[in-house]
Order: structure tokens, then sequence, then C-alpha cells
């Protein structure tokens, strides 16, 4: 029998990509990323959060965390987004 979703499960749905898969098995948590596998786990970052992913959703997929994301991110230049929620704009001048 299947098992219910419930509020504790918190997998996301949207790792179905073999690739993703891999690179977070090769990368056990806590294991030391060094070389070439730095370089492609920095590029990959990059331009997933160039795209739009945030660096929790990052890390949750790497099985990383999020210091370790952001850190790589930064080391590979990346110019990091504000932080989110509702933000003000100027208020228009009352004449």
């Amino acid at each position: 029998m299947a098992r219910k979703r419930g509020r504790g499960d918190h997998e996301s749905p949207e790792r179905t990509s073999h690739e993703e898969a891999r690179v977070a098995e090769t990368l056990k948590k806590g294991s030391r990323v060094t070389g070439a596998a730095r370089d492609k786990l920095a590029a990959d970052l990059k331009k997933k959060y160039d795209s739009g992913a945030s660096i929790r959703a990052l890390a949750e997929e790497t099985g990383r965390s999020y210091g370790f994301v952001h850190r790589m991110l930064s080391e590979s230049g990346v110019t990091l987004r504000g932080r989110g929620g509702a933000t003000r704009g100027k208020k228009a001048a009352s004449a």
C-alpha cells in the first residue's frame, strides 16, 4: 500500500534529473570536494543559481549545507541576489 505524503515529507518533486541524482550520490555530505569535481560543481551551481534557483534549493538538491553552496557561488564570482520578501518601492511624490 502506498504511503500518503504528510506534513513531514519535505522531498522536492523536481528531483527527476538523473544527473542531479548522480551529483548528489557522488558528493556525500561532508566529503571534501577538490579539483575538477569542485570546478564542475561550482559551474553547475552557478548555472542553476543564475537561472533562478535559490541557495537553499541548491543546498537541498546537492545534499550540502547552505554555507557551502553560498561559498561555492561566491568563489565562482556570482553576484548574489538580495533577500526575498515584499519590497517597497519609492513613494510617489504628491503634488
